[in-house]
């Protein structure tokens, strides 16, 4: 199974520190936060990595290289400054990705997640991972039932980032910008989206102070 990585995001919410360097090289830990992904993959066994690349992605390029040095390999989906969003930018890289499920998870989380627990997963359009919904999104995103995730309904919890997707998800999709959430609804109400709920280490690394929070939590010696 092949992963793909989200990295083209301006990170607006995370500016000034944006501003100068692509919010996936943002440090935590001695480590940028892409890179704790590389090394999960790694240890998942997962070898193949697709990045998108927009803004400063030069940057990611550069430091990540060709990811021999992760025990990847990694290719690259280059947007430019036109960034295509979740969706769209998944739907430029399916070429990258093969005929088979793949992984997607979003360069700006932090998590302990095992991505090789993915590998066991039937996945009929999608299968997507929830977390407990964070203080600063209390009303989730999606219902867990029985393991089927839907639209509507209760309890309700919030989508990790982390998500297989078969590219026939994507098959009325047309090229440009578009998020992926629509399109996992649409599934949703066909049922053919199951999920998990994880209750371990996650993070949605959107802003400043919740990176501080972040780097405290990883390294109490750290500061921001």
């Amino acid at each position: 199974m092949r992963a793909m990585i989200l990295a083209a995001g301006r990170g607006e919410r995370m500016r000034p520190l944006t501003d100068a360097t692509p919010k996936p090289l943002l440090r935590v830990g001695g480590q940028c936060l892409i890179e704790y992904h590389l090394h999960a993959l790694a240890r998942a066994d997962i070898r193949e990595v697709v990045i998108n690349l927009g803004h400063l992605g030069e940057q990611i390029e550069a430091r990540l290289g060709d990811g021999r040095r992760y025990g990847l390999s990694i290719r690259y989906s280059q947007e430019g400054d036109h960034v295509l969003d979740t969706g769209g930018g998944i739907l430029r890289a399916l070429p990258l990705m093969g005929p088979d499920p793949f992984i997607v998870i979003n360069g700006d989380i932090f998590t302990d997640f095992a991505f090789g627990d993915l590998l066991q997963r039937s996945v009929a359009l999608a299968h997507v991972v929830l977390v407990a919904n964070p203080a600063h999104h209390p009303q989730g995103d999606f219902s867990l039932v029985d393991g089927q995730v839907g639209v509507e309904g209760a309890p309700r919890y919030t989508f990790s980032g982390i998500g297989i997707y078969r590219p026939e998800l994507f098959v009325d999709c047309a090229a440009g910008v578009f998020p992926l959430a629509p399109l996992l609804r649409r599934a949703m109400l066909t049922g053919q989206v199951n999920g998990e709920l994880y209750e371990g280490v996650w993070c949605d690394v959107g802003t400043p102070e919740r990176l501080n929070a972040l780097a405290a939590r990883v390294d109490p010696h750290a500061r921001g």
